[in-house]
């Protein structure tokens, strides 16, 4: 919900959604604050680290630019304001501001295929994660629907994010779960022993990736700055080296309706992940 703030109330900005390495959080933080510098504004760049739920951070009245997950986003009855939207680097996002799930298993697994893991433990993160959980679901009810019966003889949720995916995978407890992409990526880049436990076998169809949004009511001059200042950070000098290593291209402006659909997924007639 947008909420009106007068002028003396403190906003704040957080990152925490992308944070997947304590130098990729330092990246994040560091960047935010460059934006926040250029436009003039302020803000306290707050941490908000796991396993604190993200939806009390997203359910704060002072967030003037924070990343949040596009179900959420979607499922607000008064919506956030949509800030930017990130583009990752790598070649498989076109340049454009989306994501996919990865389904990984562990890397010594014997799966050569989706369709090989049936029959197991599926994994996800949470119910209402859009990347852990409902892209998850809405990927595999088709195979669901053709089988007529349940895919996986067990489902085990609550891990919460990728690392808790990951850990599990290496663990033995499950045999396939949802990873985020560029949460993936960033993984690969900055944590590659770790992210090398598990390998990828199936991503999902391309979704628009979590924006950065404000849930206090933000003055249009305020509004621009921000903006400007996103858009300015894909070709400043002293960034590169940081954007390159946040796998960033840079910020896109997106159409809120583009994160409509997200809802429908949710509600749709796909069994849930423990029916899966």
């Amino acid at each position: 919900m947008v909420h009106a703030v007068k002028s003396t109330q403190a906003l704040v900005a957080n990152a925490r959604m992308y944070s997947a390495t304590p130098a990729v959080k330092a990246d994040w933080k560091a960047l935010l604050a460059w934006v926040m510098a250029r436009a003039g504004l302020p803000w306290d760049l707050i941490d908000y680290d796991a396993p604190a739920p993200l939806s009390v951070l997203w359910a704060r009245n002072d967030l003037g630019l924070a990343m949040m997950c596009g179900l959420p986003f979607a499922q607000r009855g008064e919506r956030p304001t949509l800030v930017a939207a990130p583009i990752p680097s790598p070649a498989r996002y076109g340049g454009k501001p989306v994501y996919f799930t990865d389904i990984v298993v562990r890397a010594d697994a014997p799966y050569r295929t989706l369709e090989d893991t049936f029959g197991g433990v599926i994994g996800y993160t949470l119910a209402d994660s859009m990347s852990g959980g409902v892209a998850l679901r809405h990927h595999l009810a088709p195979y669901r629907q053709a089988k007529g019966s349940r895919l996986y003889r067990q489902a085990v949720g609550e891990l919460i994010n990728a690392r808790g995916v990951i850990a599990a995978l290496a663990e033995g407890r499950i045999d396939a779960g949802p990873l985020d992409s560029y949460y993936h990526d960033l993984l690969k880049a900055h944590d590659p022993g770790f992210a090398a436990q598990v390998r990828t076998l199936a991503s999902t169809a391309p979704l628009p990736i979590p924006p950065l949004v404000a849930t206090a009511a933000l003055p249009a001059e305020t509004l621009q700055a921000l903006r400007a200042a996103l858009l300015a950070s894909a070709t400043a000098a002293e960034l590169a080296p940081l954007m390159q290593r946040l796998l960033l291209a840079g910020f896109a402006f997106p159409d809120p309706n583009d994160y409509t659909p997200l809802a429908a997924m949710d509600g749709g007639p796909a069994p849930t992940l423990d029916e899966i």
